[in-house]
């Protein structure tokens, strides 16, 4: 079910500013009564509130009288949330934009310490799940021709839990889930990242880089420095559409195994689990697909995806090697 609503926020001072806006609801919450047919059955915990996934979101155009936007959204799935509340202030479209940001998470962590399974084109959850918050500051850069920019501060908190809520350090297997090695890590990043885009008639180019720096601000905190790109090329062929994709990326410092670049999944190399290929602190995956168009419809497609951790896998704290996997999935099969 869904609804979205506006409502006047009315008239009236305030601290000397008078008031006077619409803020827009909307609501989207859905019991899960299909997702058998998409998704692997879950454990049922006995409270009907786990099954429900959905969306809430509330936009306030003009917070204080001067075109503030105040965006708070929840999303909720089956095996995570997000809450996120951003700030914005109105600056000259010539400055940055600045956004104050506090984001509160809640998701499994599969992509190290997940467990493949069905032939390792799933992977299931480890009974390890973070719990991440950040708060900082965002800014946008003016759009320079084909490029853009950002750069964020923040603050961010990880802490491990198990399926029952409770901080960890460690997994089932004994391995840390943590670099500190206690239930948590902080740390302060500094995130830079630019994107290139250029599209025609005949196809596309697009190039994203992100450089992070953890910043020693207390002596426990993580220092480490991650850089990742993504560079994509799309190309008309008649009625086909060619695209073609290359990622990569490396991180040197203090690495949380939850750091790790995991090759597998979706967005990854598709047919195998998030994690299932491999995790590494080095990764270079390539993509390249061909689409067509059957009928209004339905469109056909051939792809084929490869990804390497470059030998980086043994560097990941809590890594359990795949072929130790593909063994024991061996044995089952003999």
């Amino acid at each position: 079910m869904g609804a979205q609503k506006s409502i006047h926020a009315g008239k009236g001072p305030f601290f000397g500013i008078t008031l006077l806006a619409k803020i827009d609801v909307n609501v989207d919450f859905t019991h899960k009564l299909c997702a058998a047919l998409l998704l692997p059955p879950l454990s049922y915990s006995g409270n009907p509130f786990s099954q429900v996934i959905g969306s809430l979101c509330i936009k306030h155009p003009n917070l204080f009288g001067r075109s503030e936007k105040l965006d708070v959204s929840w999303d909720k799935g089956l095996c995570e949330s997000n809450i996120l509340i951003a700030y914005r202030r109105p600056r000259p479209e010539w400055l940055s934009q600045q956004s104050f940001v506090i984001q509160h998470s809640m998701s499994p962590e599969i992509g190290v310490h997940g467990q493949p399974t069905d032939n390792f084109s799933r992977s299931g959850s480890g009974g390890v799940n973070l719990s991440h918050f950040s708060a900082g500051i965002d800014l946008s850069e003016p759009a320079s021709s084909h490029w853009s920019s950002t750069t964020s501060i923040k603050f961010e908190h990880v802490r491990p839990m198990n399926d029952d809520g409770r901080s960890i350090s460690r997994d089932h297997d004994g391995f840390t889930v943590t670099c500190s090695g206690s239930p948590h890590d902080s740390m302060v990043v500094l995130k830079q990242g630019s994107s290139y885009s250029k599209a025609t008639d005949l196809g596309f180019s697009q190039l994203n880089l992100q450089i992070e720096q953890g910043i020693p601000v207390l002596s426990k905190w993580l220092i480490f420095n991650r850089f990742k790109f993504v560079a994509s090329k799309g190309v008309k062929l008649g009625r086909a559409f060619l695209l073609s994709s290359l990622t990569g990326g490396s991180i040197v410092g203090d690495m949380a195994p939850y750091q790790a670049f995991a090759i597998g999944g979706l967005s990854s190399v598709r047919g195998y689990g998030e994690g299932a290929v491999g995790s590494g602190r080095s990764c270079l995956i390539m993509n390249s697909e061909i689409t067509y168009p059957l009928n209004n419809l339905l469109e056909g497609a051939i792809f084929m995806d490869c990804g390497t951790t470059l030998g980086s896998s043994q560097y990941v704290p809590g890594f359990v090697e795949s072929c130790i996997l593909v063994e024991h999935l061996l044995d089952n099969y003999v």
